[in-house]
């Protein structure tokens, strides 16, 4: 199970590689296919499309990379140290491969297309680099690396989705997945390298979103996870075949019709931005109660001046505005943030402008990591990384502190109150216990009861928590749940 409890790192940078297998496919050849994943969830998302276009070349995949024929990284480039743990990982798939010679080794993702000349030539970790746009190229560049080749394809598209490819579900639970809806990014943060490794921003068509949701369903999943950089600005305009017209579709009425599929199947979704999140959205999630009251809403900076060297197009008081909406149209929604310590000029007054924005949303998690600079963005070619690292890592300190603070005065709120959660399985601490999360995006855990399984909807009674988990047990009788 890929766990998506939120930490205090960002979610676009600290996933840890994970190895992904699916099940056997239906036609086999034989070989072998290991995959493993570093950052977002979008990264995850893709190595299923990956997994899906190799399993119809008859691949089945592995967790134990010695077994495989071919190793792919889905990489991550918002850090550099995340850069530096995929380095790693290479040279010890490199020590296999001397072991091997016949193993493929190649990178895929947002790392590829940046450092391709590198990892192909210049230090001879790979045999092929892939962007995250050429994945149905894969077959081909395999045979190309197997005739004797370096291969790559990093090439961004305008068009490419991948609607028409049914992922298949990786270390999945069988109950909750990802619903990949758009992809690229059009906000050009002075910070961020996304625009340039996934290009530019495309919505897929939701007739293609609605049936993956429906066929999930069908299948017995009862959570689904929208993704994209920015799911906000979700816009299709096409054909639709009821209506025998042009019809248009914003990310309100697409969550309205994924909520209709069935009462029973849940609703989350990520990324919002703030320049983008509208009442109609918040009214949708407000209409239907499938639709989770939780919402990653990054702020980055409480400062106007640092949010506008970092591109954000938006103010504080924008932020503000949008946070009011949230509590005044969607009360006791769960709000998440992503923050950034020690941007580029970033004085002492505008880090506690930070925190002092901290105080006023009371975010229920965050995650946190001081400024890296990226080549090739806006901020590197332009603005002075120049808070020092020890500043860095005090703001830093002092930002985890008041969130870990936070997250336990918001979790302290469901003590004494029953919450209604979605069971994922056994608790990873304990086979003694399940754990699931409730409507907010909370993690529970609690005794394992006879009756009790994955994949069912159970009330729980929170008797206490710690500042990242609700601790309850099943409710016998069931009083409003919260």
């Amino acid at each position: 199970m890929i766990d998506l409890q939120l930490t205090d790192k960002t979610h676009d940078e600290e996933r840890q590689g994970e190895a992904l297998v699916i099940d056997a496919p239906e036609v086999r050849n034989g070989r072998k296919l290991y995959i493993e994943s570093y950052g977002c969830q979008m990264n995850f998302a893709d190595s299923e499309i990956v997994a899906s276009i190799l399993k119809d070349q008859g691949f089945e995949t592995t967790g134990d990379y010695h077994e495989a024929d071919v190793v792919f990284i889905n990489t991550c480039s918002i850090r550099e140290n995340a850069e530096q743990r995929v380095r790693n990982r290479l040279s010890q798939f490199g020590a296999e491969k001397r072991r091997n010679p016949k193993l493929v080794v190649g990178v895929l993702g947002c790392m590829a297309e940046r450092l391709k000349s590198k990892f192909l030539e210049e230090e001879k970790l790979v045999d092929m680099v892939v962007g995250p746009d050429a994945y149905r190229d894969l077959p081909q560049l395999i045979n190309q690396v197997e005739d004797g080749h370096k291969a790559i394809n990093v090439l961004l598209s305008r068009e490419e989705t991948y609607a028409d490819i049914s992922p298949v579900r990786l270390n999945g639970n069988g109950i909750t997945a990802f619903i990949s809806i758009m992809r690229g990014c059009d906000n050009m943060c002075s910070f961020c390298v996304v625009p340039f490794t996934r290009g530019r921003e495309r919505s897929r068509d939701p007739h293609s979103i609605l049936a993956e949701a429906q066929d999930l369903f069908d299948k017995g999943y009862k959570e689904v996870t929208l993704l994209g950089q920015n799911v906000d600005s979700y816009k299709w305009k096409g054909p639709d075949a009821e209506e025998n017209a042009e019809i248009e579709v914003n990310f309100a009425q697409l969550l309205e019709k994924v909520a209709l599929i069935s009462s029973d199947l849940r609703i989350r979704f990520s990324t919002s931005h703030p320049k983008d999140i509208t009442d109609e959205v918040l009214y949708a999630i407000a209409k239907y109660d499938n639709i989770c009251n939780y919402i990653h809403l990054p702020v980055q900076s409480g400062s106007s001046r640092v949010l506008e060297l970092m591109n954000r197009t938006y103010t504080r008081e924008w932020y503000i505005n949008r946070i009011d909406a949230i509590r005044r149209i969607i009360p006791g929604c769960a709000i998440s943030s992503d923050i950034i310590a020690g941007f580029c000029t970033e004085t002492e007054e505008e880090h506690q402008e930070t925190l002092t924005m901290m105080d006023y949303v009371g975010y229920d998690f965050a995650f946190t990591f001081s400024y890296s600079e990226r080549p090739g963005t806006l901020a590197a070619r332009k603005l002075e990384d120049d808070v020092p690292e020890e500043v860095k890592k005090r703001r830093l300190a002092e930002i985890l502190l008041k969130q870990q603070e936070t997250s336990l005065f918001r979790l302290q709120q469901f003590v004494g109150k029953t919450v209604r959660i979605l069971v994922e399985g056994t608790s990873k601490k304990s086979d003694k216990d399940l754990c699931g999360r409730n409507d907010q995006n909370a993690m529970v855990v609690f005794p394992a009861t006879t009756g009790v399984k994955a994949g069912q909807y159970v009330n729980v009674h929170i008797d206490r928590c710690t500042s990242a988990t609700l601790l309850g047990t099943i409710a016998v009788e069931v009083p409003e749940i919260v």
